[in-house]
């Protein structure tokens, strides 16, 4: 039966290949999504290993984070570039969650996460999340907690205005773009609290300061970061 099953799934495969969403190459039998060579060669950033770190020194002086990491390295024609962009503008979610949960076995065997309670997602407004489907950063998340056993909490941050896409604008447009646009709807769940913020790339910051000084607004809140990917010079 074994066998059959084996060679329906060659004959598919043929026929309908199934390709790495990084790099294009036909996946193997047992891979998924990611193929074993972009799985390898994703660089790690391994920030959440290293105190003031490039991610951290981005929010000093700015907002007060605890602390701060990024997966992988987001440049041009990067793989984590690749996987991110299928994940946001082609609707495949899967790819957030894998990369969320593997992201979150390497964060469990470290110290980065001691103390924290609970991990949050950058909300996206419902206008945009209706025409997405989904929240990218919810799919993220969720791989993230897979990983940590820490709770995701949606309720308490939420998006209160619609904003242009942040592509192409720079620093201070970026800022201004994202000014006072985050709303604390129930602080319930988090006062007191330390919240892991969660996005899927940080350029110049500007989406999680924004987020951070909301959320600091509740009374005993500690926020820290984490992304998927860091945009690099």
């Amino acid at each position: 039966m074994g066998y059959l099953y084996d060679l329906w799934d060659d004959v598919i495969s043929i026929l309908f290949p199934r390709l790495c969403y990084a790099c294009g190459n036909q996946l193997l039998r047992n891979e998924k999504l990611i193929c074993t060579e972009c799985f390898v060669l994703i660089p790690r950033t391994k920030y959440h290993l290293e105190e003031g770190n490039p991610v951290e020194q981005l929010f000093w002086g700015r907002c007060r984070i605890e602390k701060a990491a990024a997966f992988s390295f987001y440049n041009r024609d990067s793989r984590i570039r690749k996987l991110i962009h299928n994940l946001k503008y082609k609707g495949i979610k899967d790819i957030g969650f894998d990369l969320g949960r593997i992201y979150g076995a390497s964060l469990t065997g470290s110290d980065f996460l001691k103390g924290i309670d609970l991990i949050i997602p950058v909300p996206l407004h419902p206008s945009k999340k209706r025409v997405r489907g989904f929240n990218q950063s919810d799919v993220i998340a969720q791989g993230l907690s897979e990983a940590t056993g820490l709770p995701v909490v949606y309720e308490s941050l939420q998006r209160g205005t619609v904003t242009e896409t942040q592509t192409r604008r720079s620093r201070y447009e970026r800022w201004v773009n994202v000014d006072g646009i985050f709303i604390i709807t129930d602080s319930s769940n988090i006062r007191g609290k330390h919240v892991l913020l969660v996005d899927d790339v940080i350029t110049t910051g500007s989406t999680i300061e924004s987020c951070t000084n909301e959320l600091l607004k509740v009374e005993g809140v500690k926020v820290s970061v984490a992304a998927l990917a860091v945009a690099v010079n």
